[in-house]
């Protein structure tokens, strides 16, 4: 394990100095290799072009770059279930190409490469995109979970475990996540979870210092409810929990959106129903994809009658944690096309921010999924997360949280039940060449 770095807060924001510091001590680390190569199997909801099943199992599969090199994963993988085949399928291809990869017709057949209990040393739940039914509140009923439960009925039946890795949220139902991860702890399930966005580049390459005392925060990106609002959210999480005391929970949010976005955007302040207006423009000037406010002039920095010509259905979550932080986190499409980040430091005039670089083109070419893709091998390798399963279990609880707001017109949810307590690593998992 890196030990921690302790950098000035003018270091920090001037990002260089601090990303050569920082680049010290993250030299790579890798786990411990085990006696022999560990067998992972994946459950995925489809395998289709630029599909997280595709873009994930195919790293596995063909390496990727890393470093100064291609990095083949010393882990193999040799079982598959696929839970939808739809037209583009990748799948079949795939186990026809690479002879130790097999697709089973089940979730246990997988598990236990078609024998009679668990014959894997890991498993990926890769349960994003698919077609699958929507509730009422406009959630995408993924069956991470389901995927989950069938996976820990076959440790219980085999008498052992092996390391789950779930992308992304880990459902769509907070008590079904909570589950989720309660049932990982009470069998000793080494568990993690999440998306890219923490682990990825960072410009300015910076990281929160330990021990911050935070006052307020903000991330804005783009994509829709349920799904990029994870994201943003996920942005501010592994910034905040390395403040002063460490993670404590968020007591309640409130959901805005439409005309009330553009309300709290006038608002100037969180005290007047808004947020730090400083920390809204430090963000807007992290993006590498602002869109021109005017034809013929990209760096216009957009009025807010601009925002509101170009931007068609803001949402915002406004949130405050148990030790009084306060945050915001703005879905603004159209207006932004990647996610930044910024803080206000107690004492610090000028803001903490940067943006999480996902790579050019990554639309197309997603290589911001080789940092998680190397943290989810070393996982397999060592047995121990990169970072606590608690971050994704408190962003999955907040997206719910927002969902239903957004369900009651904005109306403010008290979260008690988001209560959770966890202390982050020390050393800094986001990417930095």
């Amino acid at each position: 394990m890196l030990e921690a770095i302790k950098v000035s807060r003018r270091t920090v924001l001037a990002g260089v100095p601090a990303s050569a510091l920082l680049a010290v001590a993250a030299r790579k680390t890798e786990a411990a290799r085990p006696a022999k190569r560990p067998r992972i199997a994946a459950l995925v909801t489809e395998v289709r072009k630029l599909s997280h099943g595709e873009v994930i199992l195919d790293r596995f599969l063909e390496g990727f770059g890393w470093e100064s090199g291609h990095h083949r994963p010393e882990v193999d993988l040799v079982s598959l279930y696929v839970d939808q085949f739809p037209e583009g399928d990748l799948s079949r291809e795939r186990a026809a190409r690479f002879s130790q990869l097999k697709i089973y017709p089940t979730i246990a057949a997988a598990l236990a490469c078609g024998g009679d209990s668990l014959a894997v040393d890991g498993v990926m739940i890769i349960g994003e995109h698919g077609k699958y039914p929507q509730n009422e509140k406009g959630q995408t009923l993924y069956p991470r979970y389901e995927f989950f439960k069938q996976t820990v009925e076959v440790f219980r039946a085999s008498g052992r475990t092996a390391p789950v890795f779930n992308d992304k949220h880990l459902s769509w139902n907070w008590a079904w996540a909570k589950e989720m991860v309660d049932t990982a702890a009470g069998l000793r399930v080494p568990f993690m979870a999440g998306s890219s966005l923490p682990i990825t580049w960072r410009l300015p390459s910076v990281e929160m210092p330990l021990g911050s005392e935070i006052e307020e925060v903000m991330a804005v990106g783009n994509g829709g409810v349920d799904s990029y609002d994870f994201h943003a959210l996920e942005t501010i999480q592994c910034f905040v929990e390395r403040r002063k005391g460490g993670e404590k929970g968020v007591v309640r949010l409130q959901a805005l959106r439409g005309d009330a976005v553009w309300e709290a955007l006038k608002a100037g302040s969180w005290a007047s129903g808004g947020w730090d207006p400083n920390l809204f423009e430090a963000c807007l000037c992290r993006s590498h994809m602002l869109t021109p406010a005017r034809e013929g002039f990209n760096h216009v920095y957009p009025t807010p009658a601009d925002m509101r010509r170009m931007v068609k259905d803001p949402v915002a979550y406004r949130f405050e944690y148990a030790d009084g932080v306060k945050a915001t986190m703005l879905l603004a499409n159209e207006l932004i096309g990647d996610i930044t980040f910024a803080a206000r430091l107690k004492g610090q005039a000028e803001p903490f921010s940067t943006q999480l670089w996902l790579g050019g083109g990554h639309e197309t070419q997603p290589n911001n999924f080789n940092p998680l893709v190397w943290h989810i091998e070393q996982f397999f390798l060592s047995g121990k997360p990169s970072y606590p399963v608690e971050r994704t279990l408190l962003t999955t609880g907040l997206v719910a949280a927002g969902v239903e707001s957004l369900s009651r017109k904005g109306e403010p949810v008290d979260t008690p039940h988001l209560a959770i307590r966890y202390q982050p690593t020390a050393h800094s998992t986001f990417r930095r060449t």
